[in-house]
């Protein structure tokens, strides 16, 4: 299993908007699912910093993630354009995959 995780600083009144397009179900889920080795995504609100937010997108492997990446670019480019605005910051926390038996 792959995994990508992100932070979001929502900005205040954004919340409901991030939520609809980033939780399981929303825009960048539905986006992701189109390829059968999309294994799901999960969205965390902090419980003590309610603006902040933890997306985590689960793939079977790196390489199919990379794939759908390279297959899908343009597709991706627009949707992040359309979310600007919402968030204060963005970051990149990292990609973890489970150590081979």
């Amino acid at each position: 299993m792959f995994l990508v995780l992100w932070e979001f600083e929502v900005k205040p009144s954004c919340e409901g908007r991030f939520e609809k397009i980033y939780s399981a179900g929303g825009d960048w889920d539905s986006f992701f699912r189109r390829d059968a080795n999309h294994q799901g995504s999960r969205l965390f609100r902090d419980t003590s910093r309610p603006h902040v937010y933890i997306t985590m997108d689960s793939w079977k492997s790196l390489a199919a993630y990379e794939q759908f990446l390279a297959t899908h670019a343009a597709e991706y480019h627009a949707l992040d354009t359309s979310c600007k605005g919402i968030c204060e910051n963005e970051r990149y926390l990292g990609s973890f995959e489970t150590p081979a038996p």
